[in-house]
């Protein structure tokens, strides 16, 4: 995946971005390579993109590993940062694979799932 945007939208916004896929799919049309978490109220948005997350995201692009050499670098507690990351997993913006060690065991790898990430907030 090359991009993600985090976003406020309604259903109705979902619903017409399917609509205008799957009309550019039927005219046999690229499908565009991207990734579109939407919430609908952006207070949401700010729970899952704080400044610290914000920081975290920004240490793994820079640098992906295991969650234990991540919460060092940032200087954090393990069991927190490893929060931080399953919450941004779940809305796609890590991914946390085991990765086998060659003669130790294994380690969970930490990447970003996108090489852009958007953020878009507009409040009427």
């Amino acid at each position: 995946m090359t991009q993600l945007t985090i976003k406020i939208a309604t259903e109705d916004d979902f619903f017409k971005r399917g609509r205008r896929l799957a009309r550019a799919a039927d005219r046999g049309e690229p499908i565009p390579e991207e990734r579109i978490v939407s919430f609908e109220d952006p207070a949401d948005v700010m729970k899952l993109m704080t400044a610290t997350r914000l920081a975290l995201f920004r240490a793994v692009k820079e640098t992906p590993g295991s969650i234990t050499e991540i919460a060092e670098r940032l200087q954090r507690d393990r069991s927190a940062v490893k929060r931080d990351l399953d919450e941004m997993e779940r809305f796609g913006l890590v991914t946390i694979a085991e990765k086998v060690l060659p003669g130790h065991g294994r380690m969970k790898e930490v990447r970003v799932t996108a090489a852009r990430v958007q953020l878009m907030a507009e409040v009427a």
